[in-house]
């Protein structure tokens, strides 16, 4: 990797850390938390089976419930993950879209949602088989941690996996509490959350549900959220384990205000597009969903078993002009959706006596399967606008996917080898009911195996190196199928998924006893990158590009101070381009642009004070470079922005009585900056404006039995 992907300037921070790390090391008193326990935690993502992330030959990356707590508002993964090098996460302000998160470029087009990233929680899919997932629907509030896999091993998760996010909830244990906490702050946010847990070595309850109200910061972008969780874990004997979950979203009559032009956002920050409020746009969303997680032990073999089961209705307002859509067309200005989802894993771990080292060898199938009663109406009846109208679209979509897999992981004395294949399956299948405009039913599989490959060698105990290779593809989402370029009306059958061969390149470091330190360099090339091929009249169809071309470098830093002080640092540098020359919408889109969505650098601190055990004081800041909006690069890009935030939380006990309390300032000089970018907007509305300085306050109880 050319040395110009790490300023200098850049790199000091990790130096310093290091140093810092070395000189307090010898003075670390007893009692400090254990550097494995902090800095090598157990992880099952990429392996299934429990193995520290220190000898784990890729890039994985832990955020554990103290991180996920501690002074945050516990609402959105945009609170939590910037601290994962590699992701960039971007809370849109527009509850009505989810987040943007990508990692190494992946996921970075998204027009709505996740993309291109698997999303679990507790070993259940937050996405669906053809690639689409919310992240709403992961409850921080419930969770212990959060597993971040990047690289090339993420494709043994199959078809739309360029990185995997898994979200793992916390066992009701202890003696039984209930507890109440609320938050309130800038533009009329407040949260609500009530709780109740306990559990012992047979059996735990935890029982969660919270509702969240925001004004928005902008204009029209206010949203509720209603969340419900609930898990009952079973030790029914010394060898199994069985766990219960059940979890809801709703959000009712979310708005939307949709991006914004440069010279609106520059005018005014909080504006909203026009059409927004004419059209009165919103969405509403039920999410419920029932899982059941099994594990038994045969020995030193693991049987591992889960089945889920869900439905989620949708109903989206748009905004596409009135006589736009006609009577042949499908489509329409409102998405009216009701999904019913399922799927399971079957898995068995193995370990193999008889070999030199340690050998386990891991089967296992993957089957998942989503339905979609689809139909789109008129956004208007007569000459009242941003209501259900008439019929223009009614159709079944399924998807399913059912991918067997293989994996081994050797351990030979300096070395770890890690192996895996999976047999990668997508087949969509439409059904169409409204036949006005001809019959667009049909049916297209994808299938590829998708192998990796990662080797790592111990050269001291505190220090590891490894190399990982493998192959992956990108379905097309149902979404970007639903129009064929022109004005042909049919599903985009012909659209082809998007392969990709990465490396990676790493070192982990122990230094000290109390810092972590991981860097890693990569490279992926990719052939036929699904982007947009025109977007007129709200319907906007998709083709496949040429070559694409991403090589960066991650480094991620973790160090205990001294008993009181710890700091986090991540840093990313991502050169995304086209790699050869492609024709978008009659326009040469050249090799050597920039793929929009991406920023070339991203920085994210943090500095932590523990004086006491109750007392908790934090300091963040976070850098992004500017981002390209479409793929021509012409078009005014988001500039780079630096943004500051600070936190505190207080903790008393008074017998069986816990309080605690916080205070959280964001954006702490007043930054005017663009928080995120709509990739590709075709009416030139690509941005979307950051809140100003925000403050929020909190306080809560807890009562233990």
């Amino acid at each position: 990797m050319p040395p110009r992907f790490l300023p200098f300037a850049l790199l000091q921070p990790s130096l310093l850390l290091w140093g810092l790390s070395a000189s307090h090391a010898a003075g670390a008193e007893d009692g400090a938390v254990p550097a494995d326990e902090v800095f090598a935690p157990m992880v099952v993502t990429g392996t299934y089976a429990p193995v520290s992330s220190f000898d784990l030959p890729f890039s994985i990356d832990t955020v554990q419930q103290p991180r996920i707590g501690d002074g945050q508002l516990g609402v959105n993964l945009s609170e939590v993950l910037p601290r994962v090098p590699g992701l960039v996460v971007q809370n849109r302000q527009n509850y009505a879209q989810d987040l943007q998160i990508s990692s190494r470029g992946y996921g970075a087009r998204s027009a709505f949602g996740i993309r291109g990233l698997k999303l679990l929680s507790d070993g259940i899919p937050a996405s669906t088989p053809d690639g689409q997932g919310q992240a709403a629907t992961l409850n921080l509030d419930v969770a212990e941690r959060i597993e971040v896999l990047r690289g090339p091993a993420s494709t043994i998760y199959g078809s739309n996996a360029g990185g995997v996010i898994q979200m793992f909830s916390r066992d009701g244990s202890g003696p039984p509490r209930v507890g109440a906490e609320t938050t309130f702050g800038s533009d009329g946010f407040n949260k609500n959350h009530l709780y109740a847990e306990g559990g012992n070595d047979k059996a735990g309850f935890l029982l969660d549900a919270s509702r969240m109200d925001t004004d928005g910061y902008r204009d029209h972008s206010a949203a509720r959220r209603d969340q419900t969780f609930a898990k009952l874990n079973f030790r029914p004997d010394d060898d199994s384990r069985l766990a219960l979950i059940y979890s809801s979203l709703e959000q009712n009559g979310t708005q939307d205000p949709l991006g914004q032009t440069w010279d609106a956002y520059k005018h005014d920050p909080r504006s909203v597009a026009a059409a927004a409020e004419t059209y009165d746009t919103r969405k509403s969303i039920d999410h419920q969903q029932l899982g059941m997680n099994y594990e038994r032990y045969f020995g030193d073999a693991t049987l591992q078993f889960n089945l889920y089961a869900g439905q989620r209705s949708v109903i989206q307002y748009l905004s596409i002009p009135r006589g736009v859509v006609s009577n042949t067309q499908r489509g329409g200005g409102v998405v009216d959706f009701d999904r019913e989802f399922h799927g399971g894993t079957l898995r068995w771990i193995q370990p193999v006596q008889g070999v030199p080292g340690e050998l386990t060898v891991t089967t296992g199938v993957d089957y998942d399967r989503s339905r979609d009663d689809r139909r789109g109406y008129q956004n208007y009846s007569g000459d009242q606008l941003g209501v259900k109208g008439e019929l223009r679209r009614d159709e079944d979509d399924t998807a399913t996917s059912l991918d067997p897999y293989v994996q081994a992981r050797w351990e030979l004395g300096d070395w770890t080898l890690d192996a895996g294949l999976r047999h990668s399956t997508m087949k969509m299948d439409v059904d169409d009911h409204y036949l006005a405009n001809g019959d667009s039913s049909g049916s297209k599989k994808y299938q590829k195996n998708t192998p990796s490959l990662s080797v790592m060698y111990a050269f001291t105990p505190e220090l590891h190196g490894y190399v990982s290779a493998g192959k992956g593809f990108e379905t097309p989402t149902q979404a970007e199928m639903a129009y064929a370029p022109g004005l042909v009306e049919s599903f985009n059958f012909g659209l082809d998924p998007a392969t990709s061969t990465q490396y990676e390149l790493g070192l982990k470091a122990r230094v000290g006893g109390n810092t972590r330190i991981n860097a890693a360099v990569f490279e992926i090339r990719t052939d036929d990158e699904i982007v947009v091929a025109s977007s007129t009249g709200g319907r906007t169809s998709y083709q496949n590009a040429g070559k694409t071309l991403r090589r960066g470098f991650e480094l991620g830093v973790q160090s205990q101070l001294n008993e009181q002080w710890d700091a986090t640092l991540a840093y990313t540098r991502l050169e995304a381009t086209y790699d050869e020359d492609f024709v978008e919408g009659g326009n040469l889109i050249e090799k050597g642009n920039h793929l929009p969505g991406v920023p070339g650098s991203s920085l994210y601190g943090e500095l932590v004070w523990k004086p006491r055990q109750d007392i908790s004081m934090g300091f963040e800041g976070q850098y992004r470079s500017k981002v390209y909006v479409e793929d021509s690069n012409e078009d005014k890009p988001a500039p780079s922005y630096a943004v500051f935030n600070w936190r505190t939380r207080f903790e008393q006990r008074y017998g069986p009585w816990t309080f605690h309390q916080l205070l959280r300032l964001d954006n702490l000089l007043d930054r005017q900056y663009v928080g995120s970018v709509i990739v590709g907007d075709s009416n030139g509305r690509y941005y979307e404006a950051a809140p100003g300085r925000s403050w929020y306050a909190g306080a809560g109880l807890e009562y233990q039995f």
